[in-house]
């Protein structure tokens, strides 16, 4: 296991305990609730790493035992528990990984194919489907926004908000462009074809209170809607798409059946949006004052999925990779995430 250090996290815990113990804790209310939060994820971590504690020493009990008296059963229920401690060990150093503000936010996810016709709009949503298996093996709730279909097959852009406890801190590794080498089903010769895509990830922020956005500024289109939403689909202009005039960030939602609602839901992603943006803003100023030089692009190549002439998945920043290329299709992408959380701690260690 990597390093964590419980003592500190307990000595830290006790101090906010004593703090919520103060007559004058709630007269703050927006700063009360932020130690709330904090120490509600102390706690977590702290029960998580006793309790993983405790399965060990049971175990460790359950194999003196066997040692002692030889039991078949017994056996197969120590291998077994094992596999399902190194399983609980593995999620819980994911999640001391965690080093972002937002890492514990929902995740907005858009996708959109590159140069390449059909072929990249397959691509598009074989990745998509790839985030919706994932997000089915994590439990999380998947909100769509906006799909447009593909001109023959795949889609020209889909993007959905992936909704469970640390959603952004698990997929903001997926945020760039996504490289496929394989051999067409769409080409009638049989050629090998190299498709892009690139995948946008946001974390889907609560308190944007200090992101003021005048209506100047927009540029705000309905129309009807084109996916998957019910009766009401494409009877009625409840889609609608805001433009953020400065940045040029564009939004769209049509899921909910409502003008209204699909409004308010671009509105809040518009105002996250902005909010990251502000940040990386921010931060990128501070790595030019410290002289440091970092790759922060949105459209930088992440990762290859190569299925022609040989078979393996690399993400080019970590150099993990894998030759089942289907189970990562398939949404097992746990390698990548974990691979890609421990550089980022290692850059600031």
């Amino acid at each position: 296991m990597i390093h964590f250090d419980i003592a500190t996290l307990i000595e830290e815990a006790a101090k906010q305990e004593a703090l919520m113990a103060s007559d004058s804790f709630w007269n703050d209310q927006k700063a009360a609730l932020a130690i709330v939060n904090d120490l509600n994820e102390k706690r977590d971590k702290i029960n998580a790493y006793q309790k993983l504690n405790s399965d060990y020493e049971e175990l460790k009990e359950t194999f003196d035992l066997l040692k002692e008296t030889y039991d078949q059963d017994l056996h197969e229920f120590l291998a077994s528990s094992l596999m399902e401690l190194e399983k609980n060990i593995d999620a819980f150093e994911t999640t001391i990984l965690f080093s972002g503000p937002f890492d514990k936010e929902n995740a907005i996810l858009e996708l959109h194919p590159g140069a390449g016709g059909t072929e990249s709009q397959d691509w598009a949503e074989m990745l998509y489907r790839m985030y919706i298996r994932f997000a089915e093996q994590k439990n999380f709730k998947v909100q769509m926004l906006d799909y447009q279909d593909g001109d023959e097959a795949g889609i020209k852009s889909v993007s959905f908000i992936i909704k469970g406890r640390n959603a952004y801190g698990l997929l903001k590794s997926e945020k760039g462009v996504h490289r496929l080498v394989r051999i067409s089903p769409f080409d009638a010769s049989g050629r090998r074809h190299t498709s892009f895509a690139s995948v946008e990830v946001t974390p889907e922020i609560k308190d944007t209170g200090d992101i003021i956005v005048e209506e100047k500024d927009l540029k705000i289109d309905t129309y009807r809607s084109s996916g998957a939403g019910g009766q009401n689909v494409n009877k009625t202009e409840s889609a609608v798409r805001i433009t953020h005039l400065p940045t040029g960030i564009v939004v769209n939602c049509q899921n909910e059946r409502s003008q209204i609602q699909n409004r308010e839901i671009a509105m809040n992603i518009l105002k996250s949006r902005l909010f990251q943006r502000q940040e990386q803003e921010r931060l990128a100023e501070l790595n030019k004052l410290r002289g440091e030089q970092k790759n922060i692009e949105w459209g930088s190549q992440i990762r290859s999925y190569v299925f022609c002439p040989y078979t393996m998945v690399k993400d080019h920043r970590t150099d993990y990779e894998t030759g089942d290329v289907q189970s990562v299709l398939d949404g097992n992408i746990d390698g990548f995430i974990d691979s890609y959380l421990k550089m980022e701690v290692g850059k600031n260690d």
